[in-house]
């Protein structure tokens, strides 16, 4: 018989009743019924109750035992009475009654119980990472990770899709992140750095004459944590193709992604028509380039039934310029009670509130109720009743200013809306190409213009649409939104040296910087560079959807906290003073 099991704890039936087998495992859980012992043993394929009795000779050394004891027991498998099996295990019809036992490791008191539903601090969790990843939940979502990577590369090889190695260490890149930097010993006084993502190297295999890459890739990136996004490191599906148009690499993605939220989003809708939407209109109807489409309400712009108004603050605000008001729709949401709960929603967010109106049945016709119809009287009232396409019933809410002010609350207000009312369809994946981003934007403070998004991607338009106003210049830019998370982000890239000079400088980098920085392609560009583009696509946002998680660390193995610490390793650690004469770095102590 094998040193430490015959079968997995997930394997024995009736059909082995008699036999004599060997299991490995750890305890799951102790109970001690008169005198017998009860014990679910529990490995990475489920469980089985093994019973030991005073008539073993091992059950003195088995009353030791404690939860998460790794131990080996010999024994006979026996069919339960029909009225003690359990129909929930795939063992639950059998026990294993133990005659020979070994510890094969003890277990000290535990920090955090495996077995129920216990909730620990975080960081508890995190610094017991491999108990933690005992428990059935995560022990589910990193069998789901693993299997959706499986699946992402079948289908990417289906697809014709070469897999490549990009290397790790590298030069740096402005990606819209800081990077990690790494000391060079051999060279002293200068720094590699972690990639951000493979941008350039997927670019140079263009040029190198492969015509579809991928690669499921690490990406490091030095960022303030959230609870969507890795304050270190993350995965990507990293893909490149040669010779193609925006629309190619959509419809070449799509059927990989739509495939994957079928085969794992247990039994949810998942869109079949992606719809596209510029960042423009994305921005006005839903205040986020990442719109949770499964919410149907759309903001609209009402500023012209406020013009002129009694209603004074949006009045005198529309006086100046570049300010608006929007209108979020509210379909079911025409009571005073749900009114006044977004308007302390909104508080919260740092507003001062909302302006609201809702309207009700007074039995001799609808009436719009509310500060904001005392003020600007029945016939706006109704224009904005029309336009919106509300009813009896119905509410609708009112935010004004400068949009780069507010657009962001009022997307969180939509979402807000669309939950409490129960707008929000939760069995459904939904998606949407979020495309035409802007390539600069424009620092408010000094008004200085740079890079918005990725500053390697193709202005339409060519060389002639950056001889204008640089933030009227759209890219070939393109994010792919999910419930209300960003999935995917690409671009039809820059290939020519000319233009992509050009971009450059008008984000205040000058050519010789430009080949400093970027040496490695822009020479390569010189040389035939095909048309090219590309995406990425986040492997972890994309398990903690399928996963219906909220928090992406429940979908990575050895997850950093919220402050970029690994607790179990204890990392960032301070280094020896050898490490540092050996790369000639002195370490400054903080500041106060």
């Amino acid at each position: 018989m094998h040193a430490f099991r015959s079968l997995t704890c997930n394997e024995l039936n009736k059909s082995n009743v008699g036999e004599t087998v060997r299991l490995s495992g750890w305890v799951h859980r102790v109970r001690d019924h008169g005198g017998v012992l009860f014990i679910d043993l529990r490995d990475h394929y489920g469980m089985t109750q093994v019973i030991c009795d005073p008539d073993s000779a091992v059950f003195a050394e088995l009353e030791k035992v404690r939860s998460e004891w790794c131990i080996r027991v010999d024994g006979e498998v026996k069919a339960r009475d029909e009225s003690l099996v359990n129909a929930k295990l795939p063992t639950g019809e059998i026990e294993v009654y133990v005659r020979d036992m070994e510890v094969l490791g003890a277990a000290e008191e535990l920090p955090l119980m495996v077995f129920g539903d216990q909730e620990y601090p975080e960081e508890t969790r995190l610094k017991y990472r491999y108990l933690d990843l005992r428990r059935e939940k995560l022990q589910d979502n990193m069998l789901l990770r693993s299997n959706v990577v499986r699946s992402i590369r079948k289908r990417m090889w289906d697809a014709e899709f070469n897999e490549f190695q990009t290397p790790i260490i590298t030069a740096s890149s402005p990606e819209g992140a800081r990077d990690f930097l790494v000391p060079s010993r051999l060279h002293p006084g200068k720094f590699y750095a972690l990639p951000q993502a493979p941008q350039q190297f997927k670019q140079l295999i263009m040029v190198s004459g492969f015509d579809k890459y991928f690669q499921i890739a690490p990406c490091f990136r030095d960022e303030d944590p959230r609870a969507d996004r890795s304050p270190t490191d993350f995965y990507q599906l990293d893909m490149e193709m040669s010779f193609v148009e925006q629309q190619d690499v959509f419809d070449t993605i799509q059927p990989v992604i739509q495939g994957i939220f079928e085969e794992f989003g247990g039994g949810k809708t998942v869109d079949m028509e992606w719809e596209q939407i510029s960042y423009r209109d994305a921005a006005l109807w839903y205040g986020t380039d990442k719109p949770d489409l499964r919410n149907p309400i759309k903001m609209q712009v009402v500023s012209e039934h406020f013009k002129g108004s009694g209603f004074a603050i949006f009045a005198k605000l529309l006086e100046q310029e570049g300010t608006e008001i929007r209108a979020i729709p509210a379909p079911g949401g025409g009571s005073r009670k749900f009114c006044d709960r977004m308007n302390a929603f909104a508080q919260k967010e740092g507003l001062p509130g909302m302006g609201y109106i809702f309207w009700r049945d007074q039995g001799e016709g609808m009436e719009a109720a509310g500060p904001l119809a005392k003020n600007i009287g029945p016939e706006r009232t109704e224009a904005i009743r029309q336009q919106l396409g509300l009813e009896v019933g119905d509410a609708a809410f009112f935010l004004g200013g400068k949009p780069s002010a507010f657009e962001a609350v009022a997307g969180r207000a939509r979402v807000e809306i669309g939950n409490e009312l129960g707008l929000t369809d939760q069995n459904r994946f939904a998606f949407a190409w979020i495309v035409d981003f802007p390539m600069y934007e424009a620092d408010e403070e000094t008004g200085e213009i740079d890079f918005s998004h990725n500053p390697f991607s193709m202005p339409q338009g060519g060389i002639e649409a950056l001889s204008g106003d640089p933030l009227e210049v759209l890219g070939y830019q393109y994010d792919l939104a999910c419930n209300g998370y960003e999935l995917v982000s690409g671009a039809i890239r820059n290939h020519k040296p000319e233009i992509m000079f050009k971009a450059f400088e008008l984000a205040g980098y000058g050519e010789d910087e430009v080949r400093k920085r970027f040496g490695g392609m822009v020479n390569a560009f010189k040389y035939g560079a095909p048309p090219h583009g590309g995406c990425a696509a986040g492997i972890d946002r994309i398990v903690m959807l399928l996963a219906d998680e909220a928090n992406i660390r429940e979908v990575i193995m050895f997850p950093m906290n919220q402050r970029a610490e690994d607790l179990m390793m204890a990392a960032p650690s301070d280094p020896t003073n050898e490490q540092l004469r050996e790369l000639r770095l002195r370490v400054l102590p903080p500041e106060e």
